[in-house]
């Protein structure tokens, strides 16, 4: 039987990846959109095929054909769209970053448990197959101890020294409050948090950023460099922004037997290549271009977590580590200084 989807929210994001991937998820139907506007949820959902749109959450709960929510609303938006979910039984699916503050991160947590509802995080690059390689080559000690990860994250448009503020109903990503204080940390920092935490199978300690904003004058940066410190002492070094047209979006993993270098993999399609150096692995591999791949794996785990009854491969527990991670490195970027993580228990 397929599985009943909704999108929360109907802009870009759903419009060009969401809907478009749970159409060529086996077993998956979109059911309905949620917008703020009648009419740009009846015009979405004629878009893509879905059943109903509509503007009033509380209906669409009670649309009895929908099994799963697919949260893509504004990130201060997350919590309450999460918690209603719940609450009508409703699994989730959360767009990263899951939430603006650790508090709100802990409390979606806490009431899809306390509702019997699984809960996911759209963390797309555990999905790419070069990051499944790596992350078995780092279990399995090919690549000798792991020293140093390098990992990047940037895009923009040629002519464009400035950020060009969003304006309209993107107005909301030039708000630090709706953002949750961080822009590109949020957008595209995140990612790489949580690929790094994904592929070593620890956890981060500790931070420290440097961003051309959270200042009184820019509250929002634009570009970001961050160091970060696993468990057991490895080096992550990541970075990203905006403005960076050329950019060479590459996961890198430095071992002392071997390096794995995934070039142009970090990235929303599946493409780039991979380069696998060691004394007991050598070997590559390219990736033909896919832009919606990851997100079809990423639905298709979902719902193999619900008829399996187990978690989803990114959980709402990766999720509240993610936030831990992007709160501490606007809290260093704000003061300069060294932030050490502190983990919140989920139970």
């Amino acid at each position: 039987m397929a599985l009943g989807w909704a999108i929360i929210g109907a802009g870009m994001h759903p419009h060009q990846k969401l809907a478009p991937a749970i159409g060529l998820t086996p077993d998956a139907e979109l059911i309905a959109v949620l917008s703020r506007d009648q009419g740009r949820a009846n015009a979405f959902a004629e878009t893509h095929g879905a059943e109903a749109g509509y503007s009033n959450m509380d209906d669409l709960l009670a649309d009895s054909r929908i099994d799963a929510v697919f949260v893509a609303s504004p990130n201060a938006a997350h919590l309450g769209h999460t918690v209603q979910a719940a609450k009508a039984g409703k699994h989730v699916l959360s767009e990263k970053p899951m939430a603006t503050s650790v508090d709100d991160a802990l409390a979606m947590v806490q009431v899809c448990q306390a509702n019997g509802v699984k809960l996911g995080l759209g963390f797309e690059l555990r999905f790419h197959p070069a990051h499944s390689l790596a992350k078995d080559l780092v279990s399995h000690g090919k690549l000798g101890r792991v020293r140093l990860l390098q990992g990047h994250w940037g895009r923009g448009e040629r002519g464009e020294p400035e950020h060009l503020p969003r304006s309209g109903l993107r107005g909301w990503w030039e708000d630090p409050e709706a953002m949750g204080g961080g822009s590109v940390i949020m957008g595209l920092g995140v990612h790489l948090f949580d690929l790094v935490r994904f592929v070593m199978g620890q956890e981060i300690t500790e931070v420290t950023a440097m961003t051309d904003g959270q200042t009184d004058t820019q509250p929002l940066e634009h570009i970001a460099s961050m160091s970060l410190r696993l468990e057991d002492g490895t080096i992550a070094n990541i970075s990203c922004g905006r403005m960076l047209p050329d950019t060479l979006n590459n996961f890198t993993i430095y071992g002392t037997d071997g390096r794995f270098t995934g070039t142009a993999t970090v990235w929303e399609a599946q493409m780039g290549a991979v380069e696998v150096v060691s004394e007991t692995v050598n070997q590559t591999e390219s990736y033909e271009y896919d832009y919606l791949a990851n997100f079809v794996a990423e639905l298709t785990d979902f719902h193999a977590a619900l008829k399996e009854d187990r978690e989803p491969a990114a959980t709402g527990e990766d999720g509240l580590r993610s936030t831990e991670i992007n709160s501490s490195v606007i809290q260093s970027a704000k003061t300069g200084r060294i932030v050490k993580i502190e983990h919140r228990a989920v139970n």
